[in-house]
């Protein structure tokens, strides 16, 4: 009996513990519990995206190579090179004297042509007279008109003669003219294949000029962004050394390479630059103007090989993950070509501590600038 009347007892002071709590909980002027609000994990800069005209560009890579070259040879055969006056990296200028072959045979011939002239003029001169001469004794009968024809007909052969003389003797100052090897044009030597003492043939390569010293990149393109790109367009090209320099289009292939589906468009560089033949080298070529819809660079979040942006909430407490697609850039700015509208209030800086929802302090507005760091 004591043991049933020790459970009575617990249960009573239980019911009364159950009725207590009831009563508190449902009590009229009982106030619901107090909801916690997040706590800020950052202070943050915003920017909103600025609509700007920035050069539409294409990005290309090419070799560099000569605009032009000119090919320098022997222009007469079994000579030997006696002189080399240039060499490989060279600047010259257009009959800039470049290399000299053996030239006294070619001067002995010359000489022994003048003589031949002189000769020929001597026979001439002798033949003329003797044509005066019948001319004036014709009308008196001393001499025959079939003599008189002699003298004329000696005359003509003779006049022939010394043209032909005179032309063998200009053929042979040619040849010892061509025994100087000189420059076609401004340039600079890219090759020299001369050796001194080598006797060389007619024909024979000696040297090659860079035409003006001029270099262009030949950038390659597909067809459709070939169809885009005019002559004249601004060319900016990067060279290995990570210099850039600016060109212009000069021309575009009329054809597409049937192995590659590619054209080549031919950019002239300065004289005088870094760039150098056989060279490889990146840039871009300018199309024109577009707007763009830009951030910093800065606010962008990559994260397994998408780009994110976190964007304020309305009421600036919190913020939310945006995916987008990003295009050009340009001086630490970068395109969105879609995914996010003009009015959105993006993290400037920071977001990758962030996460979708995480709860945000937003920098004071004089502080919360677009060159803010």
């Amino acid at each position: 009996m004591k043991v049933f009347r020790h459970r009575k007892l617990i249960m009573a002071v239980l019911a009364i513990c159950v009725a207590g709590v009831a009563w508190w909980l449902l009590r009229p002027n009982a106030t619901p519990a107090a909801v916690s609000t997040p706590v800020p994990l950052l202070t943050v800069g915003v920017v909103k995206p600025v609509s700007q005209d920035w050069p539409d560009s294409i990005q290309s890579d090419g070799n560099l190579a000569a605009w032009q070259e000119a090919v320098i040879s022997a222009e007469t055969g079994s000579l030997r090179i006696t002189k080399l006056l240039v060499d490989v990296g060279s600047v010259v200028r257009r009959g800039q004297l470049l290399a000299e072959l053996a030239s006294a045979s070619a001067a002995a011939d010359v000489r022994k042509q003048q003589a031949t002239v002189a000769q020929a003029r001597a026979n001439l001169d002798g033949a003329q007279a003797d044509v005066k001469r019948a001319a004036m004794v014709a009308g008196g009968g001393a001499l025959s008109a079939q003599k008189i024809d002699e003298y004329r007909t000696t005359e003509a052969a003779d006049r022939a003669s010394l043209e032909s003389a005179e032309a063998d003797l200009q053929s042979k100052q040619i040849v010892l003219a061509q025994t100087r090897i000189v420059a076609v044009d401004d340039g600079i030597i890219s090759s020299r294949s001369a050796l001194l003492g080598n006797v060389v043939s007619a024909g024979t390569e000696l040297f090659r000029i860079v035409r003006q010293s001029r270099i262009e990149w030949q950038a390659e393109v597909n067809p459709q962004q070939l169809a885009r790109i005019r002559t004249g367009q601004l060319a900016h090209v990067r060279l290995p050394g990570g210099k850039s320099i600016e060109g212009q289009v000069r021309l575009t292939a009329p054809t597409i390479s049937t192995s590659s589906g590619r054209a080549i468009v031919y950019v002239s560089l300065p004289a005088g630059s870094a760039a150098q033949s056989g060279m490889f080298a990146s840039g871009s070529i300018e199309l024109g103007k577009q707007r763009a819809l830009t951030l910093p660079e800065t606010a962008l979040v990559l994260r397994d090989g998408r780009s994110d942006v976190y964007v304020l909430s309305a009421d600036q407490t919190t913020v939310a993950r945006r995916t987008v697609v990003t295009g050009r850039r340009r001086g630490g700015e970068v395109e969105i070509v879609s995914g996010l509208d003009a009015q959105s209030n993006v993290v400037r800086s920071g977001a990758a501590f962030l996460s979708d929802g995480a709860a945000v302090k937003v920098m004071p507005a004089a502080q919360n600038t677009r060159d803010a760091t």
